[in-house]
């Protein structure tokens, strides 16, 4: 990700303006940079392939009370309850709360922000790279910001979930420690099909559905994946019995090798596509905040391999999102006058004597999960 501002003398002069000794035009100056900027930031945040963007976001007004009509995203004929999860501070841990199907559900939002600063000889000096840095950086924080505040909706919803009643929630294990197999991808769409139940825990109208259309997984997980190409793949024989020994081992067809050899980046797998997430795997960032979540909410998670609970020393999640469906929610308040749903502004702390150019931005957001049944998982 980089924001480049081009180098025509319109720019060049406009960024020599930031830097005047004059305190009006530098301020004017500034501004523009500003106004100019902003939705380009907001415009990278957008389209940024993270695990913020999974949703999808609603716009409100400035002083505006938001809500949400539940029977718009729901049929109306449901006669269940449905759990919404919902953060109501940044780095805070989301709480479910119980509505009926028609029921309107409030929610409140929260600001992240992000403020730099560079000396003010840069802009004397016409360093549009410098400007382009700054504002790139204050996009990188909001989205790290963003992504962390995304997960933690993500994981409480999946962890909480359990709309079968059945052991696990919506969480299977591998069957194999430390491994995901073919098999592993069979059951989690089985267990997206029961979650995806009609009210009367029966089949929906049209058909029960895959449930998942997306895959968050770690670089390790992909990597077990591309090795469906050499490795074999059958868990059970001719006789239906375990197979064992090295010579009973089948390999996948010739077709689905030929596809995970030719598709090294691994876009989609079974129909489902495959977001590769760094901050996920063993020790990583996700991870842990999966398994602090866990450990809040007193929660039985099958560890990997179906034995044990979840360990942060041996285990990892996947998730397997379904995107078909609104459901994840991400409510946006624009302030009055906004381009974009980043507030940009020139940060005026800074006096004479500091020689300093400071930009503070802003974007005042929610992260609501309004029904989990749109979220499985499998852990490794």
């Amino acid at each position: 990700m980089k924001i480049t501002i081009k180098r025509t003398e319109d720019q060049l002069a406009l960024v020599r303006a930031m830097g005047s000794n004059n305190r009006e035009e530098a301020f004017e100056a500034q501004a523009a940079v500003a106004e100019l900027l902003g939705p380009v930031v907001t415009e990278v945040i957008n389209n940024a392939v993270t695990v913020g963007n999974l949703f999808t976001t609603l716009t409100y007004q400035a002083d505006d009370n938001p809500s949400l009509p539940l029977d718009l995203f729901h049929d109306i004929t449901e006669e269940d309850y449905i759990n919404v999860y919902s953060q109501q501070v940044a780095g805070g841990l989301p709480y479910s709360q119980v509505f009926p199907a028609h029921n309107e559900l409030k929610f409140s939002t929260y600001t992240l922000d992000s403020a730099l600063a560079f000396d003010r000889k840069y802009a004397k000096k016409a360093r549009v790279d410098v400007v382009s840095k700054t504002f790139t950086r204050m996009a990188q924080e909001v989205m790290l910001k963003q992504e962390r505040t995304a997960f933690n909706v993500l994981a409480t919803a999946l962890v909480k979930g359990n709309s079968t009643g059945a052991a696990g929630g919506h969480l299977i294990g591998s069957a194999s420690a430390s491994t995901m197999v073919l098999d592993d991808f069979n059951r989690l769409i089985t267990k997206s099909k029961r979650i995806n139940s009609s009210w009367a825990s029966g089949t929906p109208v049209g058909g029960s559905k895959v449930g998942v259309t997306d895959l968050l997984a770690s670089p390790e997980m992909v990597e077990k994946l591309r090795g469906m190409a050499y490795n074999p793949i059958n868990t059970a024989g001719a006789n239906g019995t375990t197979p064992t020994g090295a010579a009973s081992g089948l390999a996948a067809p010739e077709t689905l090798r030929e596809q995970l050899y030719s598709g090294a980046g691994l876009p989609s797998f079974y129909g489902i596509n495959i977001i590769e997430v760094l901050e996920m795997g063993i020790g990583q960032r996700f991870n842990k905040i999966f398994g602090a979540v866990v450990a809040s909410e007193g929660a039985t998670v099958i560890g990997g391999g179906n034995s044990g609970t979840f360990a942060l020393a041996d285990d990892e999640v996947v998730i397997g999102v379904d995107r078909s469906r609104d459901v994840l929610l991400r409510p946006v308040v624009l302030d009055e006058g906004s381009t974009g749903e980043l507030n940009v502004l020139v940060d005026d702390q800074f006096s004479v004597r500091q020689n300093k150019i400071g930009y503070y931005g802003k974007v005042e957001e929610g992260r609501v999960c309004i029904d989990d049944r749109a979220l499985c998982g499998i852990v490794v």
